[in-house]
């Protein structure tokens, strides 16, 4: 689904159902270098399974226009402005990696706004790597294969083939290689420099929920503990085997852990009177 903010075009997978502002809303944020296409399994079946669903394209990723967004502030702003451009009331917001901390800062920008936040593949500090971020400013192939070695759990069998014909490592590589050139070094900068994850964590009044993958060499699940410990309402669902790509390594696991949450969390709170 197109639509403006800002005076730009920007995009929004709806699981393919209408987008209908009137039901339950999740929206699902990306991480550094990725697009929409990340979350198509659990975007489809929360579409249809009484969700209303926007999987967005941040600007300047897949098929939003740009430019990138240079800090992570701005992108949750930016996500509060396509709420209001598309009639969007109060939304549960889905973040992984980047996309987390994208979601934690919308609920402190606009805490009215946002029912419930799901962090996954999440940390604070989300600190990238000295050899990473220079692989990124000069040399993004390497970078991409880093990327690759890293999200990815050493115990799937390589290539990572689920099925025939189908390969997470091939399948992440060229997701990467779609994005505009420059795109990794100006989302990584944003993670490294977010700086308000431990107050915005503090300050959350909506319900949350974590999942991290316990091989996770990205984000290991130890660097989310002062997230954790920060909001001590949260529901922490840890994914056996999983690395950093929980959304294709495990994406039964997080669908199931998404809708659990969603209804019991988020549709649960919301019908209970103050």
């Amino acid at each position: 689904m197109d639509f403006d903010v800002d005076g730009r075009r920007a995009y929004a997978y709806t699981g393919g159902r209408p987008f209908d502002a009137a039901r339950p809303v999740v929206a699902m944020v990306h991480g550094a270098q990725h697009d929409h296409s990340v979350w198509i399994l659990q975007s489809r079946w929360l579409a249809h399974h009484g969700f209303s669903v926007l999987a967005f394209d941040l600007p300047g990723h897949g098929r939003s226009v740009g430019p990138v967004l240079t800090d992570v502030e701005s992108m949750a702003g930016w996500v509060l402005r396509a709420f209001a451009a598309l009639g969007v009331a109060r939304a549960a917001i889905v973040g992984h990696s980047m996309g987390s901390l994208i979601a934690l800062e919308a609920a402190g920008q606009a805490p009215d706004a946002v029912s419930g936040v799901a962090l996954v593949g999440t940390a604070f500090p989300m600190k990238v790597s000295d050899v990473l971020l220079e692989a990124a400013r000069n040399d993004e192939p390497a970078a991409f294969d880093m990327i690759n070695q890293w999200s990815h759990a050493k115990l799937v069998h390589r290539p990572g083939t689920p099925g025939p014909g189908f390969s997470v490592f091939v399948q992440n590589l060229r997701l990467m290689e779609r994005q505009p050139p420059g795109t990794l070094l100006v989302d990584f900068t944003a993670c490294n420099a977010y700086a308000r994850g431990a107050e915005r964590a503090a300050a959350l009044r909506c319900p949350a929920l974590f999942v991290l993958g316990e091989r996770d060499m990205m984000t290991p699940p130890k660097a989310a503990a002062g997230l954790v410990a920060a909001i001590p309402s949260a529901r922490v669902v840890r994914v056996p085997g999983s690395g950093h790509a929980i959304h294709a390594e495990a994406p039964d696991a997080l669908r199931d852990a998404l809708a659990a949450w969603l209804r019991e969390a988020v549709l649960d709170a919301s019908r209970t009177p103050a």
